[in-house]
């Protein structure tokens, strides 16, 4: 299945059985209604934002062994085999959407499944002859920002995004643009910073109790 003719469209990869496509974020709306309405894929099932401040960078780690032994001289790696490459903004913004079935579109007033081009549409996409239905079932729809750079909200192509691109901006500090009631979602209303953020500081935060004086 190719991936080239979603609006914005950047890379696709396959990678541990995943199917990732990376879009321009200016153009994620209209990627996004392309692929609920041409591709199929009609259920959000999250949206996760990361992190990759200081990706790549020497730092803290161990050597890694090998049945050669190990070279001291050479750099660590912080766990890998060698660095990784470099990311291509601070920030990833994933849209796990899956591809569901809709049963009512399938069936006829005989109880049969539909059919097309002659052939019975089974549950799962694939026809009665045994052909494959649509694959794959699930795909990552992901954008990459900078700090402060705005990602557009998808609440009109799938209402499932509210509380969940409320959650990114919450504890990410992903600026939402155009969603309908960009608040807090699990900090306090006042809480100052995103906690989520690899720069977020650490220890020192007096611990919270509801009716605390």
């Amino acid at each position: 299945m190719s991936f080239e003719d979603v609006p914005g469209f950047v890379s696709a990869q396959e990678a541990l059985g995943e199917t990732t496509v990376v879009v321009e974020a200016d153009r994620l709306v209209e990627a996004a209604t392309h692929m609920r309405d041409e591709e199929g894929f009609n259920f959000l099932a999250d949206v996760a934002a990361a992190d990759y401040l200081g990706w790549g960078e020497p730092g803290v780690s161990g050597y890694i062994g090998t049945d050669g032994g190990r070279d001291l001289n050479y750099p660590m790696t912080r766990g890998f085999q060698r660095l990784p490459d470099p990311k291509p903004k601070r920030f990833s913004v994933s849209y796990h959407l899956l591809r569901l079935m809709d049963a009512r579109s399938m069936i006829g007033s005989t109880g049969q499944f539909r059919r097309t081009n002659g052939e019975a549409i089974r549950p799962d996409g694939g026809t009665a002859s045994g052909a494959a239905g649509p694959s794959p079932r699930r795909v990552r729809l992901q954008v990459w920002v900078d700090l402060d750079e705005p990602v557009p909200s998808v609440v009109t192509v799938w209402p499932t995004a509210d509380w969940f691109e409320r959650e990114a901006w919450d504890l990410m500090g992903i600026k939402i643009e155009g969603h309908p009631n960009l608040k807090r979602l699990i900090m306090d209303d006042d809480w100052e910073g995103h906690p989520l953020r690899k720069d977020y500081p650490l220890g020192g935060e007096p611990v919270r109790f509801s009716g605390a004086e």
